[in-house]
């Protein structure tokens, strides 16, 4: 079992405070939702906690061995998955499948569900969520030992959500899994627990109520 921690992630953006002392920690067999509204936080956590964004001071633990992060983490044991597409359009997904793995690989994405359906789609023609599972399928294959992943359930249909689900619960068995999304019920469906980001800091949540509490989601009219 592997365990990441952080503790001590403050984030300014100028004079700005955006998190506050922000303590977390994942470990392999669990996906931890992280929910917050629009510009809490939510995607420059995952940005600091992958390395592409530095921290004003944070304190980095991996399996109890503190990492020298000079405020950002070495991403080799971690990998992100952020809202923006990344690959290229003009290529169609068997042949962007080879560009990750080497061919003894490459079965594991070939002969994942609902792949055969549009192999030899260009990746520009995708629909969202056959572009967001492919993503997913292609960085969560790899051998880093946590994964992030900010909003993969956005705009993408039933189906292949189902998929998404199916493979986050099978990644889980070897990762540590840190999401956020802003399509709640499909977050709760699939975590272990769950933390919201509000007023700079990062407290745990229990269920939809929690939500409703910390000003998130509306009280249900009765």
């Amino acid at each position: 079992m592997n365990k990441l921690e952080i503790d001590n992630l403050t984030k300014y953006f100028g004079k700005k405070l955006i998190l506050s002392d922000i303590s977390l920690k994942c470990e392999t067999g669990e996906i931890i939702g992280v929910f917050g509204r629009n510009g809490s936080g939510k995607s420059t956590l995952l940005k600091i906690l992958f390395g592409t964004l530095k921290a004003n001071s944070i304190t980095v633990k991996i399996n109890g061995e503190e990492i020298e992060t000079k405020g950002i983490i070495p991403s080799k044991k971690i990998a992100y998955l952020s809202q923006e597409p990344f690959l290229p359009k003009g290529l169609k997904v068997r042949e962007v499948i080879p560009l990750f793995y080497q061919e003894e690989e490459q079965d594991q994405i070939f002969y994942a569900k609902g792949i055969s359906k549009f192999e030899n789609t260009l990746v520009g023609k995708l629909s969202m969520g056959e572009l967001r599972y492919l993503e997913i399928l292609l960085i969560g294959n790899l051998q880093h030992e946590f994964l992030l992943l900010d909003e993969p359930f956005s705009m993408v249909e039933p189906i292949m959500k189902e998929f998404l689900k199916e493979f986050l619960f099978t990644l889980k068995e070897t990762k540590g899994i840190i999401l956020t999304d802003h399509y709640y019920h499909d977050v709760l469906e699939v975590s272990s627990r769950n933390l919201i980001v509000t007023d700079t800091k990062i407290v745990e949540v229990a269920s939809k109520s929690d939500l409703v509490k910390y000003d998130y989601i509306k009280k249900p009219t009765e």
